[in-house]
């Protein structure tokens, strides 16, 4: 940024864009507002950008690097103190004084204190206000300890969908063969069948020389062969 002597206080008026004078950045959506305030920094030899809309200022601050931006909190499509966070998350050393009406004294106060703002200036703005706070301007930047909850207060429109953890992914079972239906081959079977026939067969012809065997017996023993 241009050095912060160039703030001192000049009492002329000047309609020249000077290349080498300090930028103040004017955000108000109401005009006159606006207006007056044109004037007043145009006395104090600065160079003066105006933007009426919070989303545009933020951008302009971006693209011109003001040395003093004067911000109204009841702007539109992003209030004020939301677009202070905004710029000085983009850069630490802005120096933002807020305007309000009385009314708004604590919510000033407070985004004062938010955004690291220099100090806050009650609404209508005359000259004399400017010049009573001026000291301020050109004093020390402090702090925005808003600028850790400024995901919450503004999230991020497209975040990335973490998705839910659901274990290890089974691993696949191997491929198991079917059993067969017979584990026999039916040519071991049949063999089975024929040698309990045979065995049956042997016990009956066993029987018959049995039987035979002890006829014959009592036959020779009782003198009949």
């Amino acid at each position: 940024m241009k050095s912060i002597t160039h703030m001192l206080a000049m009492v002329r008026v000047t309609d020249v864009e000077d290349e080498e004078a300090p930028t103040v950045l004017l955000v108000d959506n109401n005009q006159m507002s606006l207006h007056r305030l044109t004037n007043i920094f145009r006395q104090r030899e600065f160079n003066v950008v105006t933007c009426d809309d919070g989303d545009k200022a933020v951008d302009e601050y971006i693209r011109i690097d003001p040395e003093l931006v004067v911000l109204a909190l009841d702007i539109p499509s992003m209030d004020g103190h939301l677009a202070a966070l905004e710029m000085r998350e983009h850069g630490k050393d802005c120096r933002i004084l807020f305007a309000a009406p009385k009314r708004q004294a604590q919510l000033a106060h407070d985004a004062t204190h938010s955004a690291g703002a220099i100090g806050w200036v009650e609404k209508p703005i005359t000259a004399s206000s400017i010049d009573s706070i001026w000291s301020l301007v050109l004093g020390p930047i402090p702090e925005a300890p808003g600028l850790q909850d400024l995901d919450t207060i503004h999230p991020v429109e497209e975040m990335i969908q973490v998705e839910k953890d659901e274990g290890p992914m089974p691993l696949p079972l191997p491929e198991i063969a079917p059993l067969p239906i017979n584990p026999l081959p039916i040519e071991e079977r049949v063999p089975q069948k024929k040698k309990s026939s045979k065995a049956k067969r042997l016990l009956i012809v066993l029987v018959l020389f049995t039987g035979m065997g002890a006829a014959g017996w009592y036959a020779w023993s009782n003198g009949l062969i």
